[in-house]
């Protein structure tokens, strides 16, 4: 399986015993944002561009749990910015793990390799690490040029030293299906136990506002790559929201399925958008105007959104929902969905909608104007 069957049945039981309460609104992952400041400053990232008296600050560990005590949720994302730089982020996942949360910690992995001593294997612990691509494409979408090599390092180290490793990979407008593939043959042939990916979302606040896909774009491009898969692929995500990507099935979106709590507060509605923030989880949920959200709102932010942070809650939901969503899942689990179209299309030239210049690239200067971040040192 791509995940410990612990796990599996620790998400199945919370996901059912929330139906047998009749809840229609819970969550599924906490995304948990300890601080927004990064060692990367990426062309499609809409996190860092907030100004210096905001990149330095964070959450405290004491906060950190009262918001995961209030969501209850089974699963918790820690993102950022780069949660790496945080000065307790050790401190952060010891109490998470110690309340038997399943911890996705995401990162470059640009720090890693050195970071890890602070860190014990568990079954409740997985570095995600955020790779798009192979060596020049990652390069190419993080802006840093040796960036892949670090990371790799990182994933190798962290296999080594008994850990769980997952990736992440956003796609963007020119991206290759034939390369992603092979991308996902390196990640299987060292170690990686599964993988995260999802066409990038359009954050108003990303420099580079060309490179994103949308949605016809998107299942075109999922379905070269998820057509046709290996059986060595193994992939940390609900098998429908993977038909999802790939154009075969249509679901709505549950903003609520992942929320998000950072510096600010509950962010409504979901970790992608902005528009106000909550006090506390309960506040999330009650004051929020839900049908302002997703494809069928009309709202254009939501046009071209397809991450999983928004709908793959749907398809968990979906597969807990009925004996035929249960069925279909089981199945999806187990297609190689052969395709011969998708074939073909692994045959055709790249053709990015815009030119296919570099990125909007932020000089490295300009992180470090912002906050300089030292070793051991609090910011």
């Amino acid at each position: 399986m791509a995940v410990p069957v612990s796990q599996a049945w620790t998400v199945a039981t919370y996901v059912l015993g929330q139906k047998l309460k009749g809840r229609k609104r819970f969550p599924l992952v906490t995304m948990l944002e300890p601080l927004f400041r990064c060692n990367l400053a990426c062309a499609g990232c809409g996190k860092i561009q907030y100004p210096p008296h905001i990149l330095k600050q964070e959450l405290t560990p004491e906060e950190c749990f009262r918001a995961i005590d209030e969501s209850g949720t089974p699963m918790v994302s820690i993102p950022g910015g780069e949660p790496l730089l945080h000065p307790q982020i050790d401190k952060i996942v010891e109490g998470l793990v110690a309340r038997k949360k399943y911890v996705y910690l995401c990162t470059n992995a640009l720090l890693l390799k050195e970071k890890l001593h602070l860190f014990k294997p568990s079954k409740y612990l997985s570095f995600s690490v955020h790779l798009d691509g192979q060596r020049e494409h990652h390069d190419f979408s993080v802006c840093r040029e040796g960036g892949y090599d670090i990371a790799m390092e990182g994933i190798k180290a962290a296999v080594a030293a008994g850990f769980r490793v997952t990736t992440n990979t956003t796609l963007f407008d020119g991206a290759d299906p034939n390369s992603v593939r092979g991308h996902f043959d390196d990640l299987m042939d060292v170690g990686v136990e599964a993988m995260m990916v999802a066409p990038g979302y359009t954050y108003e606040k990303a420099p580079d506002q060309k490179h994103f896909l949308g949605r016809a774009r998107s299942r075109r491009l999922f379905r070269a790559i998820l057509s046709n898969r290996k059986k060595s692929w193994k992939f940390n995500a609900n098998y429908l929201y993977l038909e999802f990507i790939m154009g075969k099935r249509d679901f709505k979106c549950t903003p609520w399925a992942m929320p998000t709590f950072s510096i600010f507060g509950w962010q409504k509605p979901c970790y992608l958008l902005q528009d106000g923030y909550a006090d506390t989880f309960q506040e999330l949920i009650d004051s929020t105007n839900w049908d302002n959200y997703g494809t069928e709102s009309g709202n254009p932010k939501c046009a071209n959104c397809m991450v999983h942070s928004g709908y793959e809650g749907t398809a968990v939901n979906y597969t807990f929902g009925s004996l035929k969503g249960l069925w279909q899942t089981a199945k999806a689990m187990m297609n190689r969905y052969e395709d011969k179209g998708a074939l073909d299309l692994l045959h055709e030239p790249v053709k990015p909608v815009h030119s296919f210049n570099p990125l909007v690239q932020i000089e490295q200067i300009q992180i470090e104007t912002h906050v300089r971040v030292e070793e051991g040192t609090r910011v």
